[in-house]
């Protein structure tokens, strides 16, 4: 990944706070007919990332295999009208895109055991159905359809071995500039904008 030193990612927290806040991630490995790429979610434990996909997948056979993990945070177009510098040194400003990304490297692991993968289940559904007035649960369906649907399913699991992290939030400009895109962001409030724009506000309180 091209990696400008400005917007060089390295504190924990704030990547794993990424892949928590946004776990659907491009999984992509190198197969023999070429780069095979999957989206799924995954669930952090620690540094251990675990997923599941469909048994005629070919992931599962790739058990071993040097695998990416690409993570999106919130991304969106800046404007250079957003930029008090525009106005000041004769609209010698360009647009540009802000996000934040992490890449995790490590190797993938294949499993099977079905005790392994309704745990992850019951992990991933709590996860994301918590702000639900009424929690759904795999408990809640049928035992043996969650059999069944079980035996369609392996486990896949990446050891976290080398992690990347590049948020470019326009930190090669001036303090004026900053400021200036997260109010043009925060007025425009179109897909991330406001979490774009609480991103940068936090990266802002970092650096104080």
């Amino acid at each position: 990944m091209y990696q400008p030193r400005h917007f060089v990612e390295t504190r924990e927290h704030a990547l794993y706070g990424l892949i928590d806040a946004h776990p659907f991630a491009t999984l992509v490995a190198n197969a023999a007919a070429g780069m095979a790429v999957n989206h799924l979610p995954f669930v952090r434990q620690g540094d251990v990332l675990r997923g599941h996909v469909a048994g005629g997948n070919e992931l599962a056979a790739m058990d071993g295999a040097a695998v990416l993990a690409i993570f999106h945070g919130p991304q969106g177009y800046v404007s250079p009208n957003w930029y008090p510098s525009k106005h000041a040194n004769g609209g010698r400003e360009v647009p540009t895109w802000n996000y934040a990304v992490a890449h995790v490297h490590g190797r993938l692991r294949i499993v099977h055991d079905t005790d392994w993968l309704r745990d992850l289940l019951d992990a991933l559904t709590d996860r994301h159905e918590v702000s639900e007035p009424s929690p759904w649960k795999v408990a809640d369906a049928p035992a043996d359809h969650v059999q069944k649907l079980l035996g369609a399913i392996v486990g896949i699991e990446i050891a976290i071995e080398r992690i990347e992290g590049k948020f470019k939030l326009s930190q090669n400009h001036p303090d004026a500039n900053r400021a200036g895109v997260i109010g043009g962001l925060t007025r425009r409030g179109q897909g991330d904008d406001l979490a774009l724009a609480a991103l940068m506000q936090k990266q802002e309180e970092g650096r104080a």
